[in-house]
């Protein structure tokens, strides 16, 4: 005699089965979803419309993480800090920052490279942690503290220089041109670089304890505290992280385009903050996948490339796309908060 066994769905507070719409709403994966079809229908509709102009070749897809590796690797950062509830301003001019001092002193000073790349890391991961700590044990808002930091690292990149640096290094240009074969096409260094790190913070994120604390404390932070969690310590630790891959951003964006000057990726920090609500996490913290942040920058990259196929759009459709999917995006938070509420 066999026995059937039937699932039910879990009631609602007042009793009532959902619908199968309050149960996609109610699904932590939807964000991340959308932007992977989003992803997948943009080049889908790019391969149909610009098949004649080489758009299907391998390269250009992998041209998406070339161009874009260390846009990645800095969204990456922001993604722990927006998951525990915070925001950070100072990205784009930490990144600033990196290819000034590397520029000045490899140029100016005659470092080699090798020695400059610690000592830039050491820099931003300072300031991250400076950053955190004035969070933390002043009580002050993040939005404040992160937009002195972006204020005091621009202004730092002038002290340095009013004028652009070109670097002539010898080791840095063959670390710039440096390619990794992948049979049907290739990948630069600081694209492998933006990989592990998307690597090494999938990990972190979802397979360790900081990873789970770091979730708790942006789901609710009271509650967290209850829990006896080390609420001080994650907030300064998500706020190093950040400054840290901000300064491994600027790094991979002066092998990118082999120069220092005080303008580099200014407004950054809002293409980075972006690229992480387009790839599903709430901006209330707490909820959100570092994976979502992968197909979020692809989605800007995607974006770009389509425009330079075109040929006939300016480029500031770019940021007129990113504000309409933004707000998208927004909208579909709003609508999982609400969801959860009831």
């Amino acid at each position: 005699m066999s026995t059937t066994t039937t699932t039910k769905r879990p009631a609602a507070p007042d009793g009532r089965t959902p619908s199968k719409a309050a149960q996609l709403l109610g699904d932590r994966r939807l964000p991340v979803l959308v932007t992977a079809g989003l992803f997948l229908a943009m080049y889908v509709a790019g391969l149909s419309r610009y098949q004649n102009y080489g758009f299907g070749e391998p390269q250009v897809f992998m041209n998406l993480f070339i161009d874009n590796g260390y846009l990645l690797v800095a969204a990456v950062g922001v993604t722990f800090v927006i998951l525990s509830g915070g925001i950070d301003l100072s990205v784009g001019s930490v990144i600033g920052f990196t290819t000034m001092f590397t520029a000045w002193l490899v140029e100016r000073q005659g470092l080699p490279i090798l020695v400059v790349i610690p000592m830039a890391l050491a820099v931003g991961a300072f300031g991250g942690f400076l950053m955190g700590y004035v969070i933390h044990n002043f009580e002050i808002q993040p939005f404040i503290v992160t937009l002195a930091g972006l204020f005091l690292f621009r202004g730092l990149c002038l002290v340095i220089s009013k004028e652009s640096i070109s670097i002539g290094d010898s080791s840095v240009s063959s670390m710039a041109g440096a390619q990794v074969s992948l049979g049907t096409g290739f990948l630069s260094i600081g694209a492998i670089v933006a990989l592990v790190v998307l690597a090494v913070a999938f990990y972190v994120l979802h397979y360790t304890r900081f990873g789970r604390r770091v979730y708790a404390v942006g789901g609710n932070e009271q509650s967290a505290l209850l829990m006896g969690l080390p609420q001080g310590g994650t907030k300064i630790a998500v706020y190093t992280i950040s400054g840290f891959c901000s300064a491994l951003a600027g790094l991979l964006f002066t092998l990118y385009i082999q120069s220092g000057d005080p303008l580099h990726a200014t407004g950054m920090e809002l293409d980075a903050i972006a690229a992480v609500v387009i790839g599903g996490t709430l901006l209330t913290g707490g909820s959100g996948y570092v994976i979502g942040t992968l197909f979020g920058v692809l989605v800007l990259g995607l974006i770009k490339s389509i425009i330079q196929f075109e040929g006939t759009l300016s480029s500031w459709w770019t940021k007129i796309a990113t504000g309409v999917l933004l707000c998208a995006f927004i909208l579909i938070q709003r609508a999982m908060t609400a969801r959860k509420k009831t």
